[in-house]
């Protein structure tokens, strides 16, 4: 689970999202990338681990039975209940329900954009979990994992190329701005985002007795970045 910091940090207003127009275009963006990884035939059980405020889960869902959101944050959390109630593919759970699910009951494991927030240790223990959540040749797709090379510049560069991409581009460079002198920022330096290399969540990955490649781009909007997929043997 992310430290209490950065939970605490996602749970209350914050000034990642410049404006309406970036926070639909990103979620959107992401629930597309996921949907890809949906088994096919549409019966297919999905868990999306430290979701977010998942705006778009819905798209998500269609190709699925189910779709199990979690996450750790209690206002995002009660949020996400009430957005989803009135749909019977989508179920929001506590990350502490999810360590009581049956082993080999998923089909695929998602968590994109969560593994900067966790220390080793951990990420271990979540692989570890995950390997006995899901079938004999289930997926694990670990989404938006960051290089140790890349920077905070590189990360600002790609949100300017969504927004032009998006028609939020002006408010892109004035979001980026804001974000340097905000809440955001000063967690970044004190507390820090956890960086791997290739090869290094590669291994982590294998000693957790995952096979593991690369995939061709990123979840996301930001190609700097990296997604693997996982699938136990």
């Amino acid at each position: 689970m992310p430290s209490s910091d950065w939970i605490a940090f996602w749970d209350t207003k914050h000034p990642i999202y410049v404006n309406k127009r970036h926070e639909a275009a990103h979620f959107r963006r992401i629930a597309q990338d996921i949907a890809r990884y949906a088994p096919e035939g549409g019966h297919g059980v999905m868990l999306d681990y430290g979701c977010g405020e998942a705006l778009a889960a819905d798209l998500v869902a269609e190709d699925l039975a189910r779709l199990i959101l979690s996450e750790p944050a209690p206002n995002v959390r009660a949020t996400l209940a009430g957005r989803f109630a009135g749909n019977s593919r989508i179920v929001v759970r506590k990350p502490e329900d999810v360590a009581t699910m049956p082993a080999h009951s998923l089909d695929v494991i998602v968590m994109h954009s969560v593994l900067q927030y966790l220390s080793a240790s951990d990420l271990d223990a979540l692989l570890t979990l995950f390997y006995r959540l899901l079938k004999p040749g289930g997926l694990f797709v670990l989404g938006d994992v960051i290089p140790r090379k890349v920077s905070a510049l590189g990360d600002a560069l790609a949100l300017l190329r969504f927004g032009r991409q998006e028609g939020f581009a002006g408010a892109a460079l004035c979001g980026l701005v804001r974000t340097r002198f905000s809440s955001y920022w000063r967690l970044r330096k004190s507390v820090g985002l956890a960086r791997y290399d290739d090869a290094e969540i590669t291994a982590k990955l294998e000693a957790a007795g995952f096979t593991v490649e690369r995939a061709r781009s990123n979840i996301g909007h930001n190609n700097k970045r990296m997604t693997f997929l996982a699938r136990t043997r």
